[in-house]
């Protein structure tokens, strides 16, 4: 399999079905498209239909946007426990994970992903403020009624886990006020090891996005 992707830099999508894969030991290859470049549109469109990453090619098969990998993902490999095993928490995580991919359009305007920068805290306004509350109730909510096994949002890391990556980037980077069981939790995926390994990648990367470099004001 080989999975394309953007700048693991600033790839908030790219990173959580890569992260999944890296994580339970799933063999694929990887390709990186760098955004923000010329050729950019041209060279993705080689790849994946929708013009975006990621995109997962198996074969001839095409599956591209994040969350239908996972899927896919955890559809092609059972074995691994991608999704938690027990039926109410797996339903809890696949909502939690919608909710992430549908919504929370504030905080990912106010706080692009760069793995580059460390940003000063500050009021980041009503509607990303509004959207860190409701992350965090989410992750308490899991942590309470499913999270006793382990660090992570289900006890063992999972899908769950990787689609909130990218927001204990933003909340680490940004410099949220958070509390300890908070902390500890985005500490737990802060040093997972495939996440390590993406963070060590991204930072050898040249590529910029100036749009992702702004202080925010």
């Amino acid at each position: 399999m080989r999975l394309v992707i953007a700048n693991k830099l600033y790839s908030s999508w790219s990173l959580r079905p890569w992260l999944v894969a890296a994580h339970f030991g799933i063999p694929f290859e990887e390709l990186v498209i760098p955004l923000d470049q010329p050729d950019t549109h041209a060279r993705i469109l080689e790849h994946s239909p929708s013009g975006r990453v990621p995109c997962l090619i198996d074969g001839d098969l095409h599956v591209w946007e994040s969350l239908a990998i996972i899927e896919y993902l955890a559809e092609t490999f059972p074995d691994h426990a991608i999704w938690p095993r027990d039926r109410e928490a797996r339903a809890l995580a696949r909502s939690i994970s919608n909710e992430m991919h549908a919504g929370f359009q504030g905080l990912r305007k106010a706080c692009p992903m760069n793995l580059r920068r460390d940003f000063a805290w500050r009021d980041f306004g009503r509607e990303a403020s509004e959207n860190a509350v409701r992350i965090v109730e989410l992750w308490r909510d899991a942590r309470r009624r499913h999270g006793a096994a382990g660090p992570f949002l289900f006890g063992a890391f999972s899908a769950a886990d990787a689609m909130y990556a990218p927001v204990v980037i933003r909340f680490n980077g940004y410099n949220w006020p958070v509390e300890p069981d908070i902390r500890a939790y985005m500490d737990a995926v802060l040093t997972l090891p495939a996440f390590e390994s993406w963070l060590s990648a991204a930072r050898k990367e040249t590529w910029i996005v100036p749009s992702d470099e702004i202080e925010p004001v």
